[in-house]
């Protein structure tokens, strides 16, 4: 980002770097660890958690961090990031409520975990910098709540799709055009994968078969697209998206959509499979300017009235550096909910599922993900797919059918539980839904 690689240079020069807790040691962690260690002036990975902290030491030291101690009490921990060390430490309480650290980073993709960990980071003063899609589309809007509660910062970060959209989002309506289509390209779409059809595609990429089942079973681009719906207020315009699939050039799928339909939904969030480029994102934007259509079929972008505007990659890891700096230094939220639920995911039977089975987690045997109107999710009573891990069937569930609250018995205890709950209270069921 133009002026992010300035501030972090003379943060650089001055000797002062923002210092970067990272909750998780996974292999989107490796690589932060890797990119602001080797490449990222003004900035240091201050401490890491991790459940096994062999994981962070193989991280640390493939970066050439090299100064770090293993500490598991808070004298220590303080004692040594003021030393100029970094920290590994398996007690997540360190990072939430130790002094030292500028901003906490949750690489987990977990749920439960996550919000226990982000709740107490908000309380202790810490902000929040989220590369769980997951987490912000079940949980986003009570957590913004909190963040604003207790006067820190909470986003969504760059380099995933929900994070780089918005930035497209954001330049597309700087520009006077009017978003109405935030869509997301995959290579792949099949609800039925399951951790054993993945598992030597994961091997190959060091990731766990779960996370790959959710990229392959539409339950990741289903979260990234609810995250994008609760921060720019559009819908879907059916269960589950369009999901077109198309050999064409994302540029040349315009006709797909019908512009009063989206005009009608104040816009909406969307995926396509097969074209080029991918994996990207896009926007499909409009104008009633006509000097601005003039130019845009001078500047070779067709003749409306929906105008393509994509980005061809998303970059992972190599730009949360960006992010760190984008709200530390100049306080802009990449990605957060604008106000309360838009779009949730909602649990789907991916096999016939029999009463008594208890449902997996994320990218597992049981369930996939698909997006609905919150209007109509809790009209109907539907489960979000965020909630749905350790929930009990009570009973007969066939393939492919959504699953509701009577469907199932659940541990309300469980603070993912809570939260949903506060977030109902507090945002409700909007009148117009």
């Amino acid at each position: 980002m133009i002026l992010v690689d300035n501030a972090l240079r003379a943060r650089e020069a001055k000797g002062n770097p923002i210092k970067v807790g990272l909750i998780g040691a996974g292999e989107m962690s490796k690589g932060m660890i890797n990119q602001i260690t080797r490449y990222t002036p003004g900035m240091v990975v201050a401490a890491t958690y991790n459940r096994t902290i062999e994981k962070a030491q193989k991280a640390y030291e493939y970066s050439g961090l090299n100064n770090y101690k293993i500490v598991d009490n808070l004298k220590d921990y303080e004692d040594t990031i003021g030393s100029g060390a970094s920290v590994i430490t398996s007690n997540i309480d360190l990072l939430c409520e130790g002094n030292g650290i500028d901003i906490l980073v949750e690489v987990t993709g977990t749920i439960e975990f996550a919000a226990e960990t982000m709740l107490k980071g908000m309380k202790h003063g810490k902000h929040i910098l989220s590369f769980n899609a997951e987490i912000d589309a079940t949980l986003g809007p009570i957590l913004k709540k909190k963040a604003d509660d207790y006067g820190v910062k909470y986003s969504v970060g760059d380099g995933d799709q929900p994070g780089v959209t918005l930035n497209l989002y954001r330049f597309v309506k700087s520009m006077g055009f009017e978003p109405l289509l935030c869509g997301n390209i995959k290579g792949l779409q099949d609800h039925y994968r399951n951790p054993t059809t993945q598992k030597g595609f994961a091997a190959q990429w060091d990731m766990t078969p779960e996370m790959v089942t959710s990229f392959a079973d539409g339950t990741k681009i289903s979260f990234e697209q609810a995250c994008i719906a609760n921060a720019t207020g559009m819908k879907v315009a059916k269960r589950g998206m369009y999901g077109y699939h198309s050999k064409e050039q994302i540029d040349d799928l315009t006709h797909l959509y019908d512009i009063d339909e989206l005009k009608s939904l104040g816009g909406i969030v969307d995926y396509v499979v097969g074209p080029k480029p991918g994996p990207g994102v896009f926007i499909y934007a409009t104008t009633e300017d006509p000097l601005s259509v003039k130019y845009l079929k001078y500047g070779k972008l067709g003749e409306g009235p929906l105008y393509s505007f994509y980005v061809p990659y998303h970059l992972l890891f190599f730009e949360i550096a960006n992010s760190i700096s984008r709200m530390i230094d100049f306080d802009d939220i990449i990605l957060a909910p604008i106000a309360g639920p838009v779009v949730e995911v909602v649990a789907t039977a991916k096999v016939d599922m029999k009463a008594g089975d208890a449902i997996d987690g994320l990218g597992g045997y049981k369930t996939y993900g698909v997006c609905e109107n919150y209007g109509v999710t809790r009209g109907e009573g539907l489960l979000p797919m965020g909630l749905a891990e350790g929930c009990k069937l009570i009973k007969d569930i066939p393939q492919d059918q959504v699953l509701t609250y009577g469907d199932v018995e659940l541990d309300s205890q469980n603070i993912k539980h809570q939260l949903y709950k506060e977030q109902l209270e507090l945002f409700g069921v909007p009148v117009n839904a």
